[in-house]
């Protein structure tokens, strides 16, 4: 039986996310992680633990997780187990998906978890 196509939205993350220095991708069912070395920088999430939703979670600086999920609670949620971790989720099942935010988020989330001399290889655009 052949295998169903990939998730446009997870190919899409997929081909941002494995762009950085040294990140990998492991697929676990309908999840994706996405590490650099052995430490975690995001998931793609479809239908965690049920909730019906598709979105990309990514670490985000202290606060920050809270601050956007209140100002924007259409689009950005705190993920069951990791938000105390200072992760936020980002709804790609809403709307039209901003890929330029996705990329940003996925580039910080990165930042933060990567050792310092692979972080220094990103190039930020602002």
């Amino acid at each position: 039986m052949p295998k169903p196509p990939e998730d446009p939205r997870l190919a899409r993350v997929t081909e941002i996310a494995l762009a950085l220095p040294e990140a990998t991708r492991l697929v676990h069912g309908s999840h994706a992680q996405f590490l650099v070395r052995k430490k975690t920088f995001s998931y793609f999430l479809d239908n965690h633990h049920g909730d019906g939703i598709v979105s990309v979670a990514c670490k985000v600086m202290p606060g920050e997780n809270k601050a956007l999920a209140g100002a924007q609670p259409r689009r950005f949620y705190l993920p069951a187990y990791i938000a105390s971790r200072g992760w936020v989720a980002l709804r790609l099942d809403v709307g039209k998906v901003d890929w330029r935010e996705v990329k940003d988020l996925l580039q910080c989330s990165y930042l933060l978890v990567a050792p310092r001399k692979l972080a220094g290889q990103v190039k930020v655009v602002g």
